[in-house]
């Protein structure tokens, strides 16, 4: 029985013992019952957009503009979901997306979609700026396949660091971020002044790394802050979130140190290709690039050597009235023609989407958001529950569009709406 069949049979068959599934089988209502059950500050940073949120609704409005055309009678019993990328084969072409600052939604929650990630055979893409150390992860997936997001530090020595403990950790490939080199102006965190990093979460790759430990014990006594009760809460998240004992981080300097050396490091606003340049004498790993949107890029980028990248607006968090990832997508693949490795990432909701997005040239999906908000109802069921959900709507549409392979899934499935 296939991924969609044998989905619909555990759910209707618990229907049947009066159970209802604890994660919504649709997005809107997903995202609504996410809401729900996540802080003000959590819902703005996870949900929220770059500036009036055009980006986030045109990445919408782009998979709106393509309807699936079914075929009939195509004899196809069983569906082969998986697809070659980059560092190895994945059972389907789905990826979790690096989500930064995900305890906003549930303690210890790396982990947690470590484990659902494991659990479901999805591989994870390990975020730079996560909040249990890539290690503690890595043994969660046991042998599923795990990448790790890099974000450029302004220090070098971190940067290598970084990529070693990934290559240790097991990491199939280094995805590098190249689209936050600045943070982008977000209302919804600006209105709240709610910045996690500031207190603590999302640090954990960087107080878990000995260079950057190093370079906090190296920086110089810093004045005390303004006391205000504001200040004493952030002093006492940035506590609870450093490692070791809490009344021990409580009487030292170092909780409040790794955040400002945080916040003054961890991206490099100068990033450049001549930076890029230098990463195949620094990692064995394949190199995918994430953030691309214009066919330029995409080509300097594989002229460089890189082995994918992946087309994104970041979740529309960056830039306000940016172009559409799936837009790019279309442009890119039609400029490089079929042969270098794409990703998809930004406005992927449904397995319909996964389709939608396959068929207009991407190789794999990053999902996101989705699993997000399953972490926020349910932790680590939540987030497998999501995962089963998208899966089993790409395999029931392929089914039904009459696709017995990924391969299968090309621009003649689809029409323009």
């Amino acid at each position: 029985m296939g991924a969609g069949l044998s989905r619909l049979s555990t759910i209707y068959r618990q229907g049947a013992l009066g159970r209802r599934p604890a994660v919504p089988a649709d997005f809107a209502e997903l995202e609504r019952r996410a809401e729900r059950a996540s802080s003000a500050k959590a819902w703005a940073y996870v949900a929220g957009g770059a500036g009036e949120g055009r980006t986030m609704r045109r990445n919408r409005a782009a998979f709106e503009r393509w309807a699936i055309m079914p075929r009939m009678l195509s004899g196809h019993v069983e569906r082969d979901l998986s697809v070659e990328l980059p560092g190895g084969r994945h059972d389907t072409p789905v990826l979790l997306a690096p989500v930064g600052a995900g305890a906003l939604m549930g303690a210890d929650s790396d982990l947690k979609i470590a484990r659902a990630a494991a659990a479901t055979g999805t591989a994870y893409v390990f975020s730079n700026q996560g909040c249990n150390p890539m290690e503690d992860c890595a043994t969660a997936m046991g042998d599923v396949s795990r990448w790790f997001q890099l974000y450029w530090s302004k220090d070098e020595q971190l940067v290598d660091s970084l990529i070693a403990r990934a290559e240790a950790a097991g990491a199939a490939a280094l995805v590098v971020t190249l689209d936050t080199t600045v943070l982008g102006w977000r209302p919804q965190d600006l209105n709240l002044g709610s910045l996690p990093f500031s207190r603590g979460q999302g640090i954990a790759q960087y107080t878990s790394d000995p260079r950057f430990r190093e370079i906090v014990a190296g920086r110089p006594p810093q004045p005390a802050a303004e006391v205000t009760l504001g200040a004493i809460r952030t002093l006492l998240a940035m506590t609870r979130n450093h490692p070791g004992g809490f009344w021990s981080n409580l009487r030292s300097p170092a909780p409040r140190a790794a955040v400002e050396t945080f916040l003054d490091i961890y991206s490099n606003p100068g990033l450049s290709w001549e930076h890029l340049a230098t990463l195949r004498g620094r990692t064995r790993l394949p190199i995918v690039l994430k953030g691309i949107l214009h066919p330029d890029d995409a080509r300097r980028a594989f002229d460089a050597g890189v082995d994918a990248i992946v087309v994104s607006n970041h979740g529309g968090r960056q830039i306000d009235n940016a172009v559409a990832s799936l837009d790019a997508l279309v442009t890119i693949r039609a400029a490089l023609g079929p042969s270098p490795a794409l990703l998809l990432d930004s406005g992927v909701r449904t397995g319909a989407d996964v389709f939608t997005a396959l068929a207009l040239g991407a190789n794999a999906v990053l999902l996101g958001r989705p699993y997000m908000y399953g972490l926020a109802i349910a932790g680590q069921s939540g987030v497998e529950d999501v995962i089963r959900n998208v899966i089993a709507e790409l395999e029931l549409t392929m089914a039904l569009a009459g696709v017995p392979d990924i391969a299968s899934i090309n621009r003649d499935c689809l029409v323009e709406a």
